[in-house]
């Protein structure tokens, strides 16, 4: 299990790329550069 910011494309690529999937969406669960911004919960069975 992991946990990616929404805005970060590239990094979520990769993690699907290699059998992530999205579990669910966190909203402003963190506090970047002065706002709020989603998080995505991805999760790989093994």
């Amino acid at each position: 299990m992991l946990t990616v910011v929404t805005h970060n494309e590239a990094g979520l690529r990769l993690y699907k790329k290699v059998g992530f999937k999205i579990e669910g969406t966190k909203r402003h669960s963190l506090y970047i550069d002065g706002k709020f911004v989603d998080e995505y919960y991805l999760s790989k069975l093994l």
